[in-house]
């Protein structure tokens, strides 16, 4: 084996050669940085969930821009990559490929899977059904990923992950919201600014994604500070990696929660507030001080609205336009320029509560909403905009009475499981489990607005489970490996 090494070495660099001398340059710098990957991915499959997580939120953009259309869309492709890595190190290490470890997260994941099985047979699209459903076995894959390789402190590479595809997407929305993307129909009324889309073609799900990754990049900020203080004040030592870490999450926040606020999303700046208010109250270990906290930044709020020192951009955005709520009839609404957003968003509303109406129990199937939607649609809306734009309205009118409680289930059960890793004995792991509590927050409210399972986003979520089933079995079994 020794002396076939160096023959192996040589034909890899002629056959590089030949590539730099025959091929364009963009070629050869792709062809260069597949194969960089390739290598990184066999040393760590780490390497290609980064990859995975940033190139995901890409699918918008490259199915209405690309010149080629790609056998799977990017995030499947990546999601590939990403199984083949893993198989290949396990292969290589004489490791078992199917050494799952257990936790207690799969249990209301594998109660969803179940529960919403009876669509497949009911389904007018079995196949718009097994896509829906397929992606909630991606993110039971993305959870067991994250059991085998996050061991130890492992972990926080997934954060970095996750905050680095946020950060990403942030920037090309702070650059379309100075005008860069050029789309006249998304320019924000009175001012020279556009809402912020990021690689997702809309605003709302660019807001969704900032507003799901802030929590994190926030309180991953805030842990490295509070570790980086913790050291200095019984060591008289200073840590550099706690420092460029408190400096980028720092960064990145700031970034994220711009990104955010661009995308003039109000279901995004609904859901961030609550977000920021449920994280503040769970930050400390004492009940009463988590409530001394919340009130007083209810205080702070209140003082500052009747004040009128909120920025009135921000309270015109909630304020102006006609009022409708979820009982009103959308068939009978004279339809204007200043009232068409929200109606069409009721009225899409309404066609859901059609839809479980007359398939209460178990719904239309997953992912038929779309399919079926001119059956059960308004008179003026003919046109479907692929979810019912409240994603509970959406799952019941899809998955039935059975399928929504499923789903309540299994956030509740997750929300408890994320609250639990507060007993974590490392205050990175703890703040990190308040950040996953600000994210499920935010997913609970703007899902009442949207659906933010869409442009690969359920992969990202994935992860964060992930992460939730590494701490929440760390936490259980109190096994703490370096810990500061």
């Amino acid at each position: 084996m020794k002396r076939i090494q160096p023959l192996l070495w040589a034909v890899a660099a002629s056959g590089l050669g030949l590539l730099v001398a025959t091929q364009p340059t963009p070629i050869v710098i792709i062809m260069m940085m597949v194969m960089a990957f390739a290598v990184l991915a066999l040393i760590t499959p780490l390497t290609a969930l980064v990859v995975l997580l940033i190139l995901a939120p890409l699918r918008t953009l490259i199915a209405t821009e690309a010149r080629f259309q790609l056998p799977l869309d990017i995030g499947q492709l990546s999601l590939v990559s990403l199984l083949v890595a893993w198989i290949f190190y396990r292969i290589a290490r004489k490791q078992p490929l199917l050494h799952l470890s257990w936790s207690p997260v799969y249990v209301p994941l594998l109660i969803f899977l179940i529960g919403i099985l009876p669509g497949a047979f009911l389904s007018a699209s079995p196949g718009a059904w097994l896509n829906e459903w397929l992606k909630w076995v991606q993110i039971i894959v993305l959870v067991t990923f994250c059991l085998t390789m996050a061991q130890g402190e492992n972990w926080q590479w997934l954060v970095l992950a996750l905050v680095v595809a946020g950060l990403a997407n942030a920037i090309v929305g702070i650059y379309e919201y100075f005008g860069g993307s050029g789309a006249l129909h998304l320019l924000i009324p009175n001012s020279r600014f556009f809402r912020a889309f990021g690689t997702f073609g809309q605003p709302n799900p660019f807001g969704g994604f900032m507003g799901l990754i802030a929590p994190l990049a926030l309180t991953a900020g805030l842990s490295y500070s509070l570790r980086l203080w913790s050291t200095w004040r019984t060591r008289h030592l200073l840590s550099l990696t706690a420092v460029f870490a408190m400096l980028f999450y720092g960064i990145a926040s700031v970034v994220i929660v711009t990104g955010l606020y661009m995308s003039w999303s109000r279901g995004a700046w609904l859901g961030f507030a609550c977000a920021m208010a449920v994280m503040v109250f769970a930050l400390p270990r004492n009940f009463w001080h988590g409530v001394g906290l919340l009130a007083a930044g209810g205080i702070l709020l209140g003082l500052l609205l009747l004040s009128g020192r909120l920025p009135t951009s921000l309270i015109a955005r909630f304020t102006t336009g006609e009022q409708y709520s979820i009982f009103d009839d959308m068939r009978g609404v004279d339809i204007t320029p200043e009232n068409y957003p929200v109606v069409e968003r009721l009225a899409h509303w309404q066609a859901a509560l059609n839809m479980a109406q007359e398939n209460p129990f178990f719904g239309v199937g997953m992912g038929n909403y779309e399919v079926v939607y001119d059956d059960y649609r308004l008179l003026n809306w003919g046109f479907p905009l692929g979810h019912a734009h409240n994603y509970y309205l959406n799952i019941f009118a899809e998955a039935g009475i059975i399928g929504l409680a499923v789903y309540a289930v299994l956030w509740v059960s997750l929300l408890w499981m994320t609250w639990q890793i507060r007993r974590h004995p490392d205050i990175l792991a703890r703040c990190i489990g308040v950040g996953l509590l600000g994210t499920w927050t935010y997913l609970t409210v703007h899902s009442l607005t949207d659906n933010l399972y869409v442009n690969n986003l359920f992969l990202h979520i994935g992860v964060m489970i992930g992460i939730l089933a590494v701490l929440h079995r760390q936490s259980h079994h109190r096994l703490f490996i370096g810990f500061e």
